[in-house]
């Protein structure tokens, strides 16, 4: 167990222009971890997080991951990216975190652990584990929100570095690791005016809501296609790609 994750961990590289945001903390954390420090004991000892973090064991039998973090502020955490990246979350995002898990506790009060969670756990988990923030202006969001790509990343492509796009889903974090031009973010739009990341977490906290998340505000983005970050994107060719940067559905005319 030990050298898998060590070998894990080794292979971020922190160098990655969508690890930018996570690099502070991380990378010195991980390197903590590297170094044969229990993965919890690393996190806790950082103390930049609400929770305390604790080994996956700890979780009572029976007990939903979601429920136990509720009750008592501790974090079962396996060793390895997964849950490593979703405790830099916990970092960075504290409120954020903190709301999603009270709204996940609520779900599991109202309607129980069942084998499918329903469509507002759903949504609070899809956010919890593949979203991330875009900063743009109107434009970008609305040529993105129909997936008209050619806009997106040519036409409008010089709107980019005005926007700031900040992984948020922390499996989504580890999938590019292993980067491959099919990972695609669930993107939720947050005020451009928002430069601080404290006030983006507070803004986040009071917007998230079960409700309003299971009636999916997302749209979808294949994160290599954002400029800067990957330099196959340079080549117009590398969109010309419909099983990744996939049309708008076509809807079928209602019947008079």
């Amino acid at each position: 167990m030990a050298s898998s994750v060590i070998v894990t961990l080794d292979h971020i590289d922190w160098s990655a222009p969508w690890l930018d945001f996570w690099r502070d903390p991380g990378e010195r954390l991980a390197q903590r971890v590297l170094a044969g420090v229990p993965q919890p004991h690393v996190l806790n000892e950082a103390g930049l997080a609400p929770v305390r973090f604790i080994a996956q064991a700890e979780l009572p039998a029976g007990t939903a991951y979601e429920q136990h973090i509720f009750e008592t502020g501790c974090v079962p955490t396996r060793e390895g990216l997964h849950d490593f990246f979703n405790a830099l979350c916990w970092m960075r995002f504290p409120l954020a975190k903190k709301r999603l898990n009270v709204q996940q506790a609520q779900q599991i009060a109202a309607l129980g652990v069942a084998p499918e969670r329903g469509p507002a756990r759903d949504a609070l988990t899809l956010f919890d584990e593949n979203v991330a923030l875009l900063q743009a202006p109107d434009a970008l969001w609305e040529a993105l929100a129909a997936k008209d790509w050619a806009a997106v990343f040519s036409g409008l492509r010089s709107l980019w570095s005005q926007s700031r796009l900040i992984l948020f889903g922390h499996a989504l974090t580890e999938k590019l690791v292993f980067p491959r031009k099919a990972i695609t973010a669930h993107v939720f739009r947050a005020p451009s005016a928002m430069k601080e990341i404290a006030d983006l977490d507070a803004w986040l906290a009071a917007t998230l809501d079960a409700d309003l998340l299971a009636r999916k505000p997302f749209v979808h983005l294949p994160v290599l296609g954002v400029p800067g970050w990957c330099a196959d994107n340079e080549d117009p060719a590398f969109y010309a790609d419909p099983g990744v940067f996939r049309p708008p559905r076509q809807v079928a005319p209602q019947s008079p």
